[in-house]
């Protein structure tokens, strides 16, 4: 851990973390420049540790970590802070993109990146009312609300028992209701890469079994965009 502070100023606190250390440590910089203190972790087991010691307002996520990656590291951290998580990757793709969104990320920077730009994100950040983050513990679509601290999904009022995958697809639809969102994107969110087993067909599987435990208003919830994959609709 590297706790660094600019002198005379009011603090806010700022979690870095990225293992390469030389780009750390300039987003580091940037961020002292902009009144908080800092601190850096450099794998995934490091962060979990050092954002409940460090209690910060603010994390820089790195999603390719040693240890735990980015994704399992935001779903530790949204277990116990609203702090704002700005996630870094060298993946352009949607589906790195829309996981760390479902999982309670605010925002998302594709490497490489000028830290002028990711300065002035963190800027957009600090002008959101707080009550904002705290309400990303849960995405609500209708009368469907899925926990993402707890992993727990009710639909008005009833719990509806998922899987791990399940839960992960629903939560990555509700990141974005009305949205289509490919079968492969599902895929890829859920495994990394691009090669899975089953082919896209397995998405199929998934959401089949999603809509069954949704009762029988499923196909309402999770619609199909033919020649696409799903999108998540208001409940009706």
């Amino acid at each position: 851990m590297d706790l660094t502070a600019p002198a005379g100023q009011g603090i806010k606190r700022a979690l870095v973390v990225d293992d390469e250390r030389d780009l750390a440590a300039v987003v580091a910089d940037y961020l002292r420049r902009e009144g908080f203190a800092t601190a850096i972790a450099y794998d995934g087991p490091q962060a979990v540790d050092e954002a409940r010691r460090f209690d910060p307002s603010l994390v820089i996520l790195d999603l390719g970590l040693p240890g735990l990656d980015g994704i399992e590291v935001c779903r530790a951290i949204r277990a116990f802070s609203d702090c704002y998580i700005i996630m870094l990757t060298a993946r352009a793709d949607e589906a790195g993109k829309l996981s760390g969104l479902a999982l309670g990320a605010d925002d998302y920077v594709t490497k490489p990146f000028s830290p002028r730009e990711l300065v002035a994100r963190v800027r957009v950040l600090q002008r959101r009312p707080r009550v904002l983050q705290t309400a990303r513990a849960a995405l609500t679509v209708g009368e469907l609300r899925i926990d993402l601290a707890a992993r727990a999904v009710e639909l008005a009022g009833r719990p509806v028992e998922l899987t791990r995958t399940e839960f992960d697809i629903l939560a990555l639809l509700a990141a974005c209701p009305g949205m289509a969102v490919s079968r492969e994107t599902i895929l890829r969110s859920l495994w990394g890469g691009t090669e899975w087993v089953g082919g896209s067909h397995t998405a199929d599987v998934h959401i089949a079994n999603l809509r069954r435990k949704l009762g029988p208003a499923g196909r309402h919830h999770i619609r199909t965009v033919h020649g696409v994959g799903y999108r998540l609709g208001p409940v009706s």
